[in-house]
């Protein structure tokens, strides 16, 4: 197949010749696939040549909808029923602590709609969702305090109701073919036929994140603009494009620059430009910056950082790569043998003033935080050295693969980059130290292997900050691997400042290593979106909570934990019963606001 042209051809009874298209335009169409915004496209000369009913036709006898099942082991993966409506919640276990501010807990992540994600099978091949899809769901905890010290609770749940998810809706059963991944041509021939039947080729998911900016609240995933949430009601509002002024997806984890409030944000697309950055005012009404970093790959980044000064981001070998995909590879891959480069430039700078740092191949999506310390910028984030997505290659056994690469590490002889083939996806602390002055880069692991981490989070005021400490979920090892999906069974606190004291496996103390606290949860017990809530008039940096949701896998009972990070290995101060099931999801925030008598309105016997 030349690299200049693609025949795709579409054999049916009301498509008698092949349709044949440019490798460059086709390119252009399918740009806006999880990593564009899908514009409101004109296709009404599409629609003249073929009938929206005619192609619906078509999908429904050509492809046959079928569901990605799940094991017993994965039950709390599996969707729930929304509430929409806030219930009291009377059953706690210890008491909410003094200096505990009023606010919402709110936590994303996927809640397939129709059961469960689905996978397709036609005459073109197989295509299927990847693990991380599906429909997000807010689930929302709120906390009210009365004038006399008592406190109210009530739980909450709702979709986050995109365009897409009313689409879907609507029409009570799966429409958007799925394209993420599967046999090439699948994917290439879902792409079309979503463009020609709803003028986008992929759902807008809004599952992964939940930020503040602003006053307002939105959900976020990568492929799609922020959608406003009423904080109360969970209902979706508008899209969240800074007044017309940008027509890019944002990055799941945009970031508030120290000292201004402006919100840095940046987003990706599968062709070019591939990557622009984003700078919005504090107020949210205005882009005060934007620039095209001038990249030649789309590398599927996750995270941007911030400093005092600079903006930071990650090039690294898990891009997204359309020419692949026709050529009949995956749309999405993680090259192990790729280069890596961190970007350091000024906040308002362009694509010439960037300083690149080449840095050691890795895979890290989620980073702890972002710093100057002299002529240094110093990063830390959970590297691993290879991708858990989108997951194994076509014709693999996904429950195999994910298996044996969330194994526990047995040992690592010598270095502590070391690992086999199996180890490669397991996440730890880890610092890039960029010297600005000279160039240089110093490297190191900040823990050991005994415990994957990942999900970290530190106190917000240090965002882009010198910071003392940070928090991080740990992942269960032989949970993970006896499910085929990452579970999270307990927590860690890291103190930068403070060395391990700790032996290793071996009986000897590892040099050069953080401090590390664990709280653990009981056997089978697992938590997803823990955040930090800073005590009202705390002076230290861990003064305060992580608060996260936990789900007990024995008694299918989910609970929401507060954890003194004062007295971290303690008991929870408060164990909060939750009123349903919480599936397992991603990122969650806690918002500060004054809420009792909201609360009285939102649950009349509250």
């Amino acid at each position: 197949m030349a690299a200049s042209f693609v025949a795709f051809q579409v054999h049916c009874s009301a498509q008698k010749s092949p349709i044949s298209l440019n490798s460059d335009h086709f390119k252009t169409l399918l740009s806006s696939t999880m990593f564009k915004l899908p514009l409101r496209i004109d296709i009404s000369k599409a629609i003249k040549k073929t009938s929206v009913k005619l192609l619906d036709a078509f999908v429904d006898s050509a492809f046959e909808f079928t569901d990605q099942p799940l094991l017993p082991s994965q039950s709390n993966f599996a969707p729930i029923d929304e509430l929409k409506e806030a219930v009291l919640v009377t059953s706690i276990d210890g008491e909410i602590p003094d200096g505990f501010p009023e606010g919402v807990y709110l936590r994303n992540g996927p809640n397939p709609l129709f059961g469960g994600l689905k996978s397709t099978k036609s005459i073109f091949g197989r295509s299927g969702h990847m693990w991380v899809e599906g429909e997000g769901m807010i689930h929302a905890l709120y906390f009210g305090k009365g004038v006399e010290g008592n406190w109210t609770v009530c739980y909450n749940n709702r979709y986050v109701e995109t365009e897409t998810f009313k689409l879907e809706k609507q029409r009570n059963k799966p429409s958007f073919l799925p394209a993420a991944e599967g046999n090439s041509p699948a994917i290439v021939c879902a792409y079309v036929l979503n463009m020609l039947r709803y003028g986008q080729v992929n759902k807008y998911l809004s599952n992964t994140n939940i930020i503040e900016h602003s006053g307002k609240l939105y959900t976020i995933a990568e492929n799609h603009l922020p959608q406003e949430i009423d904080i109360l009601t969970l209902k979706a509002l508008d899209m969240w494009d800074v007044n017309g002024a940008w027509n890019r997806p944002f990055t799941s984890h945009p970031k508030k620059a120290p000292g201004t409030g402006e919100l840095v944000t940046f987003g990706i697309d599968a062709t070019k430009p591939y990557a622009e950055l984003g700078v919005i005012s504090a107020d949210g009404k205005k882009l005060v910056h934007r620039m095209d970093l001038k990249l030649n790959r789309c590398p599927l980044s996750h995270e941007i950082l911030v400093t005092q000064r600079y903006n930071v981001f990650l090039d690294y070998a898990l891009t997204v790569d359309l020419g692949r995909l026709l050529l009949g590879g995956p749309l999405i891959k993680y090259d192990k043998g790729g280069y890596a480069r961190m970007g350091v430039m000024h906040r308002y700078g362009d694509a010439d003033s960037i300083k690149w740092f080449e840095v050691k191949p890795n895979c890290t999506f989620h980073f702890i935080n972002s710093f100057e310390d002299g002529d240094e910028i110093v990063i830390r984030g959970c590297r691993a050295l290879e991708s858990v997505i989108p997951g194994p290659d076509q014709g693999m056994n996904k429950f195999e693969w994910f298996s044996r690469k969330f194994r526990p590490i047995e040992s690592t002889e010598g270095s502590l980059d070391a690992m086999s083939e199996d180890q490669l996806v397991f996440p730890r602390p880890y610092e890039w130290r960029l010297n600005m002055r000279t160039g240089h880069v110093k490297e190191r692991n900040l823990t050991g292997t005994q415990f994957p981490m990942d999900f970290p989070l530190i106190h917000g005021a240090f965002t882009g900050l010198k910071n003392k400490y940070a928090y991080a979920q740990v992942r269960d090892c032989i949970a993970s691997s006896s499910s085929g999906m990452a579970k999270y069974g307990g927590l860690v606190k890291l103190s930068f400042e403070e060395p391990n004291t700790g032996i290793s496996s071996r009986q000897r103390q590892v040099e050069g290593l953080t401090k590390e606290e664990y709280h653990m949860f009981k056997e089978n017990t697992f938590c997803t979106g823990a955040s930090f809530v800073p005590k009202e008039g705390g002076i230290e940096e861990d003064d305060g909570w992580i608060i996260t949701f936990v789900h007990n896998e024995d008694t299918n009972i989910s609970q929401v934990y507060l954890i003194d990070t004062r007295n971290f290995s303690s008991e929870p101060v408060a164990k909060i019963t939750l009123p349903c099931r919480v599936p397992y999801g991603f990122h969650g925030a806690y918002i500060p606001m004054q809420l009792h008598e909201k609360l009285t309105r939102m649950v009349p016997h509250a």
